[in-house]
């Protein structure tokens, strides 16, 4: 194999991106990659984070968890004690992230549930699209036993529900 590197393994330099239109896309795909690598910090290791950046419009964006307060607090001063309302007010975020990963874990196993139905009926589609005679050429010889025996009984139920509507209709047409 040759040591051909492809565009997407390359390593970029850093500098400063000049194009306006190109730096705010820039901006706008790193702080979220940013954010989910600070929060996937939080998952893995419990820890207490906080991240301010500014977009090159100015407009400031923050990631903190638990709290503002407590990590403001304990960047300050690491050795102090919170308060008992800080505390509080953290335990309250972590249990409310929890609800919410359990939350989206449920909606992601409903979404895949639905995308394996969708499948299935898309399946299902095609197969009719098909023709019934295209999946009959496909069965086997019990298949095929079995599908005859089907449509045998489906004749016969058709063809005694049509004597029936026959002889109530020439009942009926007698007392006209």
């Amino acid at each position: 194999m040759e040591n051909k590197k492809t565009k997407g393994r390359q390593k970029i330099p850093m500098r400063k991106i000049e194009n306006e239109k190109a730096l705010l896309t820039s901006f706008s795909k790193r702080h979220l990659g940013l954010f989910k690598t600070a929060s996937e910090l939080v998952t893995e290791f419990d820890v207490d984070i906080g991240i301010i950046v500014f977009s090159p419009t100015g407009k400031p964006h923050s990631f903190f968890h638990p709290i503002v307060d407590a990590v403001v607090s304990r960047f300050q001063n690491p050795d102090k004690q919170l308060s008992d309302d800080t505390h509080l007010a953290m335990v309250f975020a972590r249990n409310s992230v929890n609800q919410l990963k359990k939350k989206l874990e449920e909606l992601d196993i409903k979404e895949k549930v639905e995308i394996d139905r969708t499948n299935y009926f898309d399946q299902m589609t095609e197969t009719r699209q098909k023709g019934w005679w295209e999946s009959i050429e496909q069965l086997n010889e019990d298949e095929v036993s079995k599908f005859e025996a089907w449509l045998n009984v489906a004749s016969f139920t058709m063809h005694y529900h049509l004597n029936q509507l026959i002889v109530s209709s020439s009942l009926g047409c007698g007392s006209c």
